[in-house]
């Protein structure tokens, strides 16, 4: 399991001391210091069933400067959506956690987090 924090978020934080208290055995990424590349989140995208719009962090200070509320949601702006998120992670929504069987959620929830463990 491999789960895509920033450590300075709570949300993130709780992910973690969930998967410590069920015992699980999980790989770290730290995407704000190993941002995944267009492909990885493209990939993750396809696991979870989102778009890349559904994933962004559209109150951050880089959405507001590359106007991405204004942005086109639309299957021909995906790609641009998704190079975006590559370029700045922290556009990112965090946790994102994909388990060993390929299931990925966002583990903003104790219970979005409980539904990769085995």
């Amino acid at each position: 399991m491999e789960i895509w924090i920033n450590p300075a978020c709570s949300k993130c934080r709780s992910a973690l001391s969930l998967l410590d208290e069920e015992g699980a055995s999980y790989t770290v990424r730290r995407y704000l210091e190993d941002p995944p590349s267009a492909e990885e989140i493209g990939a993750v995208l396809e696991r979870l069933g989102l778009e890349p719009w559904d994933i962004t962090r559209t109150g951050e200070a880089v959405a507001a400067e590359l106007g991405l509320t204004s942005w086109p949601r639309e299957a021909a702006d995906r790609g641009r959506w998704i190079e975006a998120l590559a370029a700045h992670p922290a556009l990112i929504q965090r946790p994102i956690i994909t388990a060993d069987d390929g299931t990925t959620v966002v583990g903003r929830s104790p219970d979005a987090v409980r539904s990769v463990l085995p």
